[in-house]
């Protein structure tokens, strides 16, 4: 590990205190979205420590090491999934930010981490002006190729001004699973009050940490997710950088995240009883004390041993097993769990950048769908926020005598008409 590229946390970049309760600790890992080419397979590969620990003032999820970004964005291999189930999310984000936010008349919407502009369209479609807002570079070029304005940079308050002077103050500035991946969330705050207009809201998607416990999604845990949110977390982040939360909406996609807005504390915005009852549930669950954390580390090593034993049982029964989905997830299960070629023949990706490259850390081939000649007797679902949509599109397989292993919260086999309902 080169110690120049990476930082570790002291200070709690919620609240600053350096109270923290350790979670989980998986060692050192690669990066999640670090695919390695074929050729150079024996080359020394890069890891990072990988832990996560709770703040005991605020109760943000942190990790303990910040690689540095230039390393996980600036060529990036996550490009927006087209399934059904994300077409149809964008399309929801669209018309929960359309009621709250005035965006009709050609209001300014800018996007942080705007991938390859999905999500841009949609919005432009609305009747919204739009702008992104991106560091990797190959992604800032496809989505000019579609035509969505967009800057190959990081979002901060330098970038706030020159988009406030450029393009005027924003309706809406969103931020769909970006949020959490950024370490100055002071520096991205002072840029958001700056650029919103008097009524615009700043609205983020990210993990909720109630679901990630609940649904135990330790593989949603890699280097590019810093932090993961409580609502009450976040009402303490925005009061405490002069914006006042006003809206939560829970959702399903990626294993369970929130929608939350927030205002200017100086604007018109008064905060939903939807958010103080989200408040007041998780200090009724527990969230805001000890035994939550220490019961979900303890979740995440039986599950991982027990998935471990259930593929390999698999193998040495003579059956056939691969990935389906060489998700940045999947980087973190299968390096826990000790799972590699020896365990999975291939994994299968409909990213054209991951094809034809090795899963960090682990090394399974990741093969394009139609490059993959015979289907195993089991896939390992590593896109398992997919698992109804690609078990629907799978009816064949599944019909065929085919299974999936659904990892978490408990490790499933699903198999036949049942799996494909």
């Amino acid at each position: 590990m080169s110690t120049d590229a990476v930082r570790f946390v002291t200070a709690c970049r919620v609240c600053g205190s350096r109270r923290w309760q350790e979670v989980v600790s998986f060692g050192s890992v690669p990066l999640a979205n670090g695919f390695v080419d074929a050729a150079e397979a024996d080359a020394p590969e890069e890891a990072y420590p990988l832990e996560a620990v709770s703040c005991r003032e605020c109760r943000l999820l942190s990790l303990t090491a910040v690689v540095d970004p230039h390393l996980l964005y600036r060529t990036y291999s996550y490009v927006t999934s087209d399934s059904e189930t994300m077409a149809r999310h964008m399309r929801t984000v669209v018309e929960l930010c359309g009621e709250r936010a005035a965006l009709a008349g050609g209001g300014l919407v800018v996007e942080l981490g705007s991938n390859t502009g999905d999500q841009l369209l949609y919005f432009r479609e609305a009747g919204a002006r739009v702008l992104g807002v991106d560091p990797a570079r190959n992604l800032a070029r496809v989505a000019e190729d579609r035509g969505v304005p967009t800057l190959p940079d990081y979002f901060d308050s330098a970038t706030a001004r020159e988009i406030a002077a450029t393009h005027g103050k924003a309706s809406l500035i969103l931020g769909r699973h970006v949020f959490a991946h950024i370490d100055d969330v002071a520096d991205v705050l002072a840029g958001a009050r700056e650029l919103l207009a008097d009524h615009g809201l700043f609205t983020i998607e990210v993990p909720y940490a109630v679901d990630l416990v609940e649904r135990l999604a330790f593989d949603t845990i890699y280097h590019e997710h810093l932090s993961y949110f409580l609502i009450s977390t976040l009402d303490r982040l925005f009061a405490r950088h002069g914006l006042r939360t006003v809206d939560v909406e829970r959702l399903a996609v990626h294993g369970g995240s929130v929608l939350v807005s927030a205002g200017r504390a100086d604007g018109p915005w008064r905060t939903h009883d939807r958010v103080r009852d989200l408040i007041a549930g998780e200090r009724a669950a527990g969230y805001l004390s000890d035994g939550v954390y220490q019961e979900f580390g303890a979740r995440v090593r039986r599950t991982c041993a027990e998935l471990t034993r259930l593929v390999r049982g698999l193998v040495a029964d003579g059956h056939r097993v691969a990935g389906y989905g060489a998700s940045a997830k999947g980087t973190t299960l299968l390096n826990l769990c000790g799972l590699g070629p020896g365990e999975l023949e291939f994994c299968t990706d409909t990213t054209p950048q991951k094809q034809g490259r090795l899963t960090p850390g682990t090394h399974v081939p990741v093969l394009a769908p139609q490059d993959v000649r015979r289907p195993p007797d089991y896939y390992l679902l590593l896109a398992w926020n997919y698992a109804e949509e690609i078990m629907r599109k799978e009816t064949a397989f599944l019909e065929a005598g085919g299974g999936f292993i659904v990892p978490v919260p408990e490790p499933t086999v699903r198999t036949g008409a049942v799996a494909a309902r």
